[in-house]
């Protein structure tokens, strides 16, 4: 923008990025006659129907079929959930009575809700908030709902800032006026602007221009009026310039003020400085609340947070003005923060740099709670902002149409007034977005499906991963309740509950899928596959624990499933102990984990049992090492490891 009048304003050019999304997956071809895999929740039903009993065996069954909207099988292992009597996620609740349901016991699944909605009640876990980095996604869902045009009383010049007057708006301009006397200001070769107003048509056309009041017209600038509703009352920004005298700051530099005037006798007339200006910063664009008492304006002030901040003050009767107050960091930011306006309906509109946006000036708005905290600030979208400066947003929300400034490309002049029409209000929508991956191997699976229900369970958006493995869900209201749910195939399904913010906010939801099928061939370890750290025996013993037994089962249950395979038993110590101890230590248990094998029905053949001690360290902690528990526990491992199919 050209004009001094807005305060010296930074360039903020923002880079955007878009993500194509990959909806089209190519499923390769698998030959399974020549690859081995295992169907976990065949092992894991196969184990529970052994007696086996844990949380995390029940619940991967009972979601394996929950989530296929197989109810009925889904009760069976949700039973067996609850009846171990420990604590659970409350969203487990809600699926077991689901699924008491589908079998016909209402009277069980109503207890089950009732005691969802006691441990439930109002609480938001699964609030997932995220810094605006992704903030274009915000913007583009806030595009689109105006429609703008350049106006006709637009110069070749600078015009700007316009206000309400009745019918009328008053603007700022430098365009020449014959027989006036103006100064130039030397940084654009333009008269410094005065004020001007034009005739509002009904069907939105302007009349012809005229020059607004000579009586608040300086040589130097004036600019952004703001008028009671009455029209008696006027407060302007004007060059500190009074009574034919310029004050200047130490570097003798004439700055911003605030000027009120009232109307008398068909002119405007008594014009006053406000007793909070100064020589020393600038102080300029006012506006005012819906219900007058309150001046808002932006200012360079002590106290400011960045280049300027958005300061409001209260007016009380006979020019007296209460204690001044910057807006804070909602509003307020390390950049440049101005040309506030108070809609009727009390939303703060404001120009700033400092919150994302397109480039330059954006505008933006936040509404002005009842008792004077703001809410999250909003972009108001394209086409209002752009990569240029975007400014002096004034609306009528009765007949939601207003005028913003703008130096865009295609204007007629410097600084051009666009009118716009509203065609849609800022509705609260949230953006959801989040990964896919591997839980294992950590890595992004694409052409996962996810599927976006609301609190009552009811499909809202079916979408696939791309091939980042990211998703995006634009539509989500806010303060609703929304369950992110998984599937792909060779995987278990998950799901998540989000409860998102009554603010509009990004909400990133990641989600980790386990293998469901797993590729086997000689050398690979099937505790990797089970997560089976370590058989865990008593100090010194080297007895099956059931904890252990419940693990060894999985294990023997896929070779089961494939007859010839074969499996050596390693057992894994650390360093603490002598090494001979270790290595005795180590072979009873893996012995004893492979006698157990034996009693569970394979061939003794079939297996080996090795015990390595301290031989085969993961990590530094050899003897003499210092090292922490967690480091020891590495090396304390068990494996299995196919040795022939």
């Amino acid at each position: 923008m050209k004009s001094k009048i807005l305060l010296s304003a930074l360039i903020l050019v923002v880079g955007l990025e878009s993500y194509a999304q990959n909806n089209k997956i190519k499923k390769a071809e698998k030959q399974y006659e020549q690859l081995a895999y295992i169907d976990a929740i065949k092992i894991y039903e196969n184990v529970a129907d052994k007696g086996y009993k844990s949380v995390d065996l029940f619940r991967k069954l009972g979601n394996a079929y929950y989530f296929n909207g197989q109810l009925q099988q889904a009760n069976k292992w949700y039973t067996e959930l609850f009846l171990l009597d420990q604590t659970l996620d409350p969203e487990y609740y809600y699926r077991y009575s689901q699924t008491l349901k589908s079998v016909g016991d209402y009277n069980n699944a109503n207890k089950i809700l009732d005691a969802f909605n006691t441990l439930n009640g109002n609480d938001s876990r699964a609030k997932l908030y995220e810094s605006n980095k992704d903030y274009y996604a915000e913007i583009k869902e806030n595009s689109g709902r105006y429609v703008i045009e350049n106006i006709d009383i637009n110069s070749e010049l600078s015009d700007y800032g316009t206000s309400f007057l009745g019918d009328n708006i008053v603007f700022a301009s430098t365009r020449e006026q014959r027989g006036i006397s103006k100064n130039i200001q030397k940084w654009t070769n333009q008269a410094f602007s005065t004020l001007y107003t034009a005739r509002v048509n009904e069907n939105g056309t302007l009349d012809k221009v005229q020059n607004f009041k000579n009586i608040v017209d300086s040589k130097f600038n004036e600019a952004t009026p703001v008028f009671t509703k009455d029209g008696q009352t006027m407060y302007f920004t004007r060059n500190n310039y009074n009574d034919g005298k310029k004050g200047k700051d130490a570097q003798g530099t004439t700055l911003l003020k605030l000027y009120k005037a009232t109307f008398e006798n068909g002119r405007w007339s008594n014009v006053k400085e406000l007793p909070f200006n100064s020589d020393l910063y600038s102080t300029a664009h006012p506006a005012l609340s819906p219900d007058e008492k309150t001046l808002y304006f932006a200012s360079n002030r002590p106290g400011t947070l960045g280049e300027s901040d958005i300061f409001k003050v209260a007016i009380y009767n006979n020019d007296l003005y209460g204690t001044l107050e910057n807006l804070g960091n909602t509003i307020n930011t390390e950049g440049k923060e101005t040309f506030p306006f108070v809609s009727a309906q009390n939303e703060l509109y404001f120009s700033s740099n400092g919150h994302p946006g397109l480039g330059g000036l954006d505008v933006f708005v936040s509404k002005i709670n009842s008792n004077g905290s703001f809410e999250k600030v909003s972009n108001v979208g394209t086409p209002i902002n752009g990569p240029m400066d975007d400014f002096a947003f004034v609306i009528n929300t009765t007949a939601n149409t207003g005028y913003f400034s703008s130096n865009r490309d295609g204007g007629k002049g410097f600084d051009d007034i666009y009118r716009f029409t509203e065609t849609r209000k800022l509705s609260c929508e949230q953006l959801i977005s989040g990964t896919v991956t591997d839980k294992k191997k950590q890595s992004l699976l694409a052409g996962a499906k996810v599927i976006i229900l609301d609190e009552h369970m009811n499909v809202v958006k079916e979408l696939s991963t791309d091939d980042k493995g990211s998703f995006s869900y634009d539509s989500a209201e806010c303060g609703k309740v929304y369950y992110i749910r998984v599937l792909k195939e060779e995987y278990l399904t998950a799901e998540k509950k989000l409860a998102l913010p009554v603010k509009k906010e990004k909400t990133e939801v990641n989600i980790a899928l386990e293998k469901n099928v797993e590729k086997i061939t000689v050398g690979t370890d099937l505790a990797k596959i089970f997560a089976i750290e370590m058989i865990y025996f008593d100090l010194d013993k080297s007895n099956i624990r059931p904890d252990a037994a419940l693990d060894i089962t999985k294990v023997v249950e896929v070779m089961k499933q494939y007859p010839t395979m074969k499996v050596e038993v390693a057992s894994h110590t650390d360093s603490r102990a002598s090494k001979s101890y270790n290595l005795i230590l180590s072979q009873k248990r893996a012995q004893s984990t492979l006698d157990f094998m034996v009693k569970s029905g394979i061939d003794k053949s079939r297996l080996v049992a090795k015990g390595y001690g301290e031989a085969h360290l993961v990590n530094k902690c050899a003897d003499g090492v210092e090292c922490s528990e967690e480091e020891h526990q590495q090396n304390r491992r068990s494996q299995f490891v196919i040795t022939a199919m």
